[in-house]
């Protein structure tokens, strides 16, 4: 099967179906699944816009609201995670992932589904320090700082995520994993992005929870979006007690601008119907660790090692069961959409943002409906004064294998903190060039044989990426393409591929070790990592390092000088970005 995957969506999704629409006539396949990286802005009216993390004269209404009304269908199954830059009151509906129109699915603010065999997980939102162990506490109407914290990672979804077993084989993200930049063509990329040269030589650009959801999850393929570039990497991770190495194949792809890289098809082998379901294990993991849901802002450590509660969920085979019984044993996931709030109409205009209030929050049905099934609470509904369904921890019981710490929760060195250059100055001062991982690569010629590579790559085939043309315009999908649809080069003495715009000028081209479509690039890790401090009680695996991160990252938000706004502000001119220089951007 043939999967689609988009670097930020930006509401353009009559533009990203039609790119679809027009490879598929061009190939002669049929795209059977598109993911989107985040920020897809699936606004559906006004009050939706309004909850939107952006400057009022640049909000736009864009195309979902189409696709929400039933005037427009996806013709292409679509999944999504949040990103910076979305409808955050609409997305609070959905926690735990649901329909937000027609054959378009959000995975929540942490989701594993499976698609024709394929496991499929996903994590929303970017990362801030100091909201990272705070709750799910915000709600509409938000407040100016709400309503850029409501998407900010939490460590709840991240300590979820860490409890999956079993082999991955996608996974998305809207920020990078940090350190990633060290197993691609990081020269190029500092050629393309000059302002993340000091966050990677200090590798602190990216995101340390990705980072650390990468080692332990290992899935096959990750891709994310939020920096605007299309960067690919190889990372091979090292096995304990054995020579074999699993890799994954990371993409990071553009916004759907003009000549940008902001597609991309990969064709793998289904091993299972053409259909949405649940994962078992996730679900279970949600039912196990449901009572450490919070949903204030006072800091929330992730259980460990050392007290008399559980602090490791990855679920027993009965607990699985279990809970594929109270989903009825069928994990189909229902298409049960329905509409919770009025559409925008184009007959009105442009709509006058000034004159518009963020609405109340709402309970989705399909979350309802969810959350009865497995005996969930549903964050929104908590905070609206509904009770609490389970408070009281499970019991603490033998783990079924030995964990690592890192495995069990995030451990995090204050010294060597993540900057998300959404959220901070990019040139933020860091005086360690010490990276705490250790990478390194080695790159095969495109001609010389590397059976582990070539065995990782056996079942899928990468068709190059998709770029909008500076003149196309946003047709309808389904519609015949016109003279303004973007234009068709074929490369010939490569894989099967397509590029749609012109090339780019030799000016601005720099050698390339490998490329995402090789099966050849290889690549090979060797970690150096200290091991992480305990406090004498070990009551909590992270909670010293975890709180002096939360601190030291606030310091480090606040304390910007003149020189490094003037930098951000040269960063979004080169990037032709839509919002104000005192604004998130990406």
């Amino acid at each position: 099967m043939h999967i689609a995957i988009e670097g930020c969506s930006h509401g353009e999704l009559d533009t990203i179906y039609n790119s679809v629409s027009r490879l598929e006539q061009i190939h002669g396949f049929k795209v059977d699944l598109l993911l989107c990286c985040g920020d897809f802005q699936s606004v559906r009216n006004e009050q939706d816009l309004k909850c939107m993390a952006c400057p009022i004269k640049y909000m736009d209404m864009r195309d979902f609201y189409k696709y929400y009304s039933g005037e427009k269908k996806a013709p292409v199954l679509t999944i999504f995670i949040g990103g910076n830059h979305e409808a955050s009151n609409y997305l609070q509906e959905f926690p735990y992932g649901g329909w937000v129109a027609p054959n378009i699915y959000y995975l929540g603010y942490a989701g594993v589904v499976r698609f024709g065999g394929l496991r499929i997980g996903g994590l929303s939102g970017i990362y801030k320090g100091p909201d990272y162990l705070k709750g799910h506490y915000e709600k509409p109407p938000y407040t100016g700082e709400s309503v850029r914290s409501v998407y900010h990672v939490r460590n709840l979804e991240v300590f979820r995520l860490k409890q999956l077993s079993g082999e991955s084989d996608i996974f998305m993200s809207h920020d990078w994993p940090r350190g990633i930049y060290h197993h691609g063509d990081k020269e190029k990329l500092l050629k393309w992005k000059q302002h993340f040269r000091s966050e990677v030589k200090n590798n602190t650009l990216g995101s340390r929870p990705a980072e650390e959801l990468l080692k332990k999850i290992r899935p096959k393929y990750w891709f994310s979006g939020h920096l605007h570039v299309k960067f690919p990497a190889v990372l091979r991770h090292k096995e304990e007690n054995t020579h074999k190495a699993k890799v994954t194949k990371f993409l990071a792809l553009d916004k759907c601008l003009p000549r940008r890289d902001f597609l991309q098809v990969i064709e793998v082998q289904n091993t299972g119907p053409l259909e949405l379901s649940y994962d078992a294990e996730w679900l279970a993991i949600l039912r196990l660790t449901n009572h450490l849901l919070s949903v204030g802002t006072r800091t929330v450590y992730m259980p460990g090692p050392g007290g008399s509660e559980r602090y490791q969920f990855t679920p027993s085979k009965e607990e699985i069961e279990e809970t594929i019984q109270l989903m009825g044993c069928d994990l189909r996931i229902p298409l049960d959409f329905v509409p919770t709030a009025q559409s925008y109409e184009s007959s009105q205009g442009k709509p006058r943002m000034e004159q518009v209030h963020m609405p109340q929050p709402l309970l989705n049905p399909q979350t309802i409906a969810f959350c009865d099934k497995l005996g969930l609470d549903d964050p929104l509904a908590i905070l609206l004064g509904a009770k609490r369904k389970a408070q009281s921890s499970p019991k603490l019981s033998p783990p079924s294998r030995s964990l690592n710490d890192s495995e069990l929760n995030i451990t995090l060195d204050s010294s060597k903190i993540s900057n998300n250059p959404d959220e901070v100055e990019l040139s933020d001062a860091d005086d360690d060039d010490d990276a705490d991982i250790v990478m390194e690569m080695t790159l095969t010629p495109e001609g010389q044989d590397n059976a582990e590579a070539s065995a990782e790559a056996a079942i899928e085939d990468v068709v190059s990426p998709i770029r909008r043309d500076s003149f196309s315009n946003s047709q309808s999908p389904g519609t015949q393409p016109t003279a303004s649809s973007p234009r068709l080069k074929i490369t010939h003495g490569q894989r099967r591929g397509l590029l749609l715009s012109e090339p780019k000028s030799d000016s601005r081209k720099s050698p390339v070790p490998f490329n995402f479509e090789s099966s050849s690039a290889s690549s090979s890790l060797s970690e150096s990592e200290s091991s992480p401090r305990r406090s004498p009680q070990a009551k909590r695996t992270n909670e010293a390092s975890d709180k002096e991160m939360s601190q030291t990252e606030t310091v480090s938000s606040s304390s910007t000088s003149g020189d490094n706004m003037l930098g951000m502000k040269k960063f979004k001119r080169r990037n032709q970005a839509i919002y104000s220089s005192a604004e998130e951007d990406m």
